[in-house]
């Protein structure tokens, strides 16, 4: 992605945890190389407040600046050219939400982000609605990777249109993963089974009885999922086909 090469399909938040140990652990167990942080609500400059990087290496873990609670495309480029000048990133993951009930992404002015930030030499990884159009708009801006919402931010809903989640990976030239909208494992096993690179998940771990254990679970799930597509699944049939044949039946 964006001429990196990553071994691990999981992408992990930092917000949410009850603390930094948590947040670290639940990371090392998901096995994920990139964690997304929030530009906003991180702190970078208080030497004497705890910050991220001492319990995740940035060394050993790709930092992946994000534009969370920005929702106009002047505010997004802004929060990221301060993370470029305050520790040199280039990957970074877009989002410019519309509103603040439902999180959903204002397309016309992510769009627009993604314009400015690419001539700019960002790479920025896109979050955007299930669209294939838009999401082929935006790869056409300079996305170097799509990435369609499964459900809202933070509803664990699963992925509510499969359909449009294929239509956007059978049309990108560029990664696409599903982020946001998963709560279980299995939700991100069937974004893997539908095709796509990966998946980012946040909440569906930070907020499970059990972070540590759901990190490995989502682990597991995105592993089993990615292998399920590629060994191709069996055809769907209106009725029953027998495992063993009835010929010859004595």
């Amino acid at each position: 992605m964006a001429g990196r090469t990553f071994r691990s399909r999981l992408i992990v938040g930092t917000g949410k945890y009850k603390d930094f140990e948590q947040n670290a652990a639940a990371v090392e167990a998901s096995g994920a190389e990139i964690v997304t942080v929030a530009v906003r609500r991180v702190n970078v400059s208080d030497p004497k407040a705890p910050m991220l990087t001492d319990y995740i290496d940035p060394k050993r873990i790709t930092y992946l600046p994000n534009t969370a609670g920005c929702f106009d495309a002047e505010s997004a480029i802004r929060t990221l050219r301060l993370a470029r000048e305050a520790g040199g990133w280039d990957l970074v993951k877009l989002e410019v939400l519309g509103e603040a009930r439902t999180l959903y992404p204002d397309m016309v002015e992510t769009l627009r982000a993604t314009e400015v930030l690419a001539k700019e030499g960002f790479k920025p990884m896109v979050y955007c609605v299930d669209d294939p159009i838009a999401a082929k708009r935006l790869e056409d801006a300079g996305a170097v990777a799509i990435m369609p919402l499964g459900a809202p931010i933070g509803s664990g809903l699963g992925i509510q249109n499969r359909v449009t989640i294929r239509l956007i990976v059978e049309g990108a030239k560029v990664p696409v993963l599903v982020d946001a909208g998963v709560g279980a494992a299995s939700d991100a096993a069937v974004a893997m089974e539908l095709g796509c690179d990966g998946v980012l998940m946040n909440t569906a771990i930070a907020e499970a009885k059990d972070p540590i254990l759901m990190a490995r679970a989502m682990k597991a799930a995105v592993e089993a999922g990615r292998l399920s597509y590629r060994a191709g699944r069996m055809g769907i049939r209106r009725y029953a086909d027998p495992s063993s044949p009835l010929a010859g039946l004595i």
